[in-house]
């Protein structure tokens, strides 16, 4: 039961938050399925209105023109005895639920349905553009009437050939005046009860309609959001089963694209993870036998000398020679641990500097020519052009102190080393090539890897801890920089490294 509570809260937080995507989904269904039927119900409401007052007007209207012409015939307007007169008005007024008014020329009431302003005179706008032969009508929606004004027109009468005659108007001096014909205005309200009634009813329905529709959208929302999000929650219990260790193996939820795309970009961070667990499990294990070499080898020179007694001068010296080189060689190892582990971590910031590259080279060449006079290799200079670089000096000098002093390290007797330097306007190139034991083509995706070495038979008698190529690596991409190589078997290797000119800060 409290795992029950506890979802539901859960739910309801996620609803309640605007951050969560099912939230939104909701929200949105929600709001396009509420806001057009709304807009829809409030259309068909109004349309109906303005139809419906529309048809009242014009039927009024209609039978309103026929009682004229029976007051033009009957000659109401003068005598007002006819009954079958008095009685069709009665009778609109009844059917209608309205007033109906006779105004003769004079603007006096000479019938009034009422009998209320019979005798009184009534100037207004719609009566007097009446007079000049227009047909009026104003819907009042506040009070519930229409109001009409339809003139009561002598069509025996002839108008001469004045301005405006086509349309019954008779303009004097760019005046509009009285048209002739009009003898009197009917002045008509009629009642729009049984119009608001109907909407009434009309509305009355609508909102039960509406109410349903509303209630069939939040259904349709809830389903909606419930139904577009599931995918994102395999997707998150996916992760969850990998991040608990349950399960170690790439997830797939192809539901939708988008969790399709999260999913491959997990299971790509997935393997990357994995790639970087081998790598850290095996530089452990390399880290371990790399150190544990040289201790091992002083152990057993110890205990060698421990083991004998009276041990000659000349053979003690020679085994405290060999347990000072391995101690050297354990301190070689550590400290190239240590620079490596700092470029990885980024927690040796670079200290950019503007530096003549020409001038570092030339220092580096000649503290390593002495070890390559050791090998009689000869080591070659060629600056192409003068370059001058914003780098970090110490992390610069140790990607040229490692590629030179490798290409002398593994070289052939007699042999050469050929560094060459260049620059266009992006970037400067430092290329070292020799004419060494070169590197197997299967080999060379790995030459960078901690520890790893192409020919571990002579890697004691050459030296070296395995991490120079990596410092390297790592040097150069935190100049932003690259490094390639190309090599053949027996003929030697080219390292060529590309940095640019002016520094790019991350």
């Amino acid at each position: 039961m409290k795992n029950i509570l506890q979802k539901i809260k859960k739910v309801i937080r996620q609803y309640i938050s605007l951050r969560s995507l099912r939230a939104r989904i909701f929200l949105i269904v929600l709001v396009v399925g509420i806001v057009p039927s709304v807009a829809m119900r409030y259309g068909i409401m109004r349309n109906y209105e303005q139809r419906a007052v529309e048809q009242r007007t014009v039927t009024v209207q209609n039978q309103l023109k026929i009682v004229a012409d029976h007051l033009i015939n009957e000659d109401y307007l003068n005598t007002r005895t006819s009954k079958v007169i008095n009685a069709e008005l009665e009778m609109l007024s009844n059917l209608y639920d309205g007033r109906v008014q006779i105004i003769s020329g004079n603007l006096k009431v000479i019938k009034d349905t009422y009998g209320i302003s019979e005798g009184k005179t009534i100037i207004s706008e719609e009566v007097i553009k009446c007079f000049m032969g227009e047909s009026l009508s104003n819907y009042d929606a506040q009070y519930g009437y229409i109001e009409l004004t339809i003139p009561i027109i002598d069509n025996q009468i002839v108008i001469e050939d004045t301005q405006g005659a086509a349309a019954g108007n008779v303009i004097t001096n760019g005046v509009r005046q009285p048209d002739p014909r009009v003898k009197g205005v009917m002045l008509t309200s009629i009642s729009t009860d049984y119009i608001t009634d109907t909407l009434t009813i009309l509305s009355r329905k609508a909102s039960i309609l509406e109410a349903l529709m509303i209630m069939a959208i939040v259904a349709i929302a809830l389903i909606l959001s419930i139904v577009l999000t599931r995918p994102f929650e395999r997707v998150t219990k996916a992760i969850n089963e990998v991040k608990d260790g349950y399960n170690n193996e790439s997830i797939s939820v192809p539901d939708l694209a988008e969790t399709e795309h999260i999913v491959e970009a997990f299971n790509q961070l997935l393997q990357r993870m994995k790639v970087l667990d081998d790598s850290r499990q095996e530089f452990v294990s390399n880290v371990s036998h790399e150190l544990k070499t040289p201790l091992t080898s002083m152990k057993v020179l110890a205990d060698s000398l421990l083991a004998q007694e009276n041990v000659p001068a000349e053979l003690y010296q020679e085994f405290m020679e060999d347990i000072v080189s391995e101690i050297d060689r354990e301190n070689q190892i550590i400290t190239d641990l240590l620079a490596l582990v700092k470029m990885d971590k980024k927690v040796s910031a670079l200290n950019i500097a503007v530096i003549n590259i020409n001038d570092l080279t030339e220092l580096i060449l000649k503290r390593l020519r002495p070890i390559a006079r050791k090998k009689d290799v000869e080591v070659v200079f060629e600056s192409v052009r003068p370059v001058v670089a914003e780098v970090d000096e110490v992390k610069m000098t140790l990607v040229m102190s490692n590629l030179v002093e490798n290409a002398i390290k593994y070289n052939k007797e007699h042999g050469w080393v050929k560094v060459v330097l260049d620059a266009d306007h992006q970037y400067f190139t430092f290329e070292v090539s020799d004419s060494g034991i070169g590197i197997p083509e299967d080999c060379l995706a790995q030459i960078y890897e901690r520890f790893y070495r192409v020919d571990k038979s002579h890697s004691r008698e050459i030296g070296g801890t395995g991490l120079g190529l990596a410092i390297t690596k790592s040097a150069v991409l935190m100049h932003r920089g690259s490094i390639t190589v190309t090599s053949t078997e027996g003929e030697g290797s080219t390292f060529l490294v590309k940095i640019p000119l002016n520094y790019i800060a991350q």
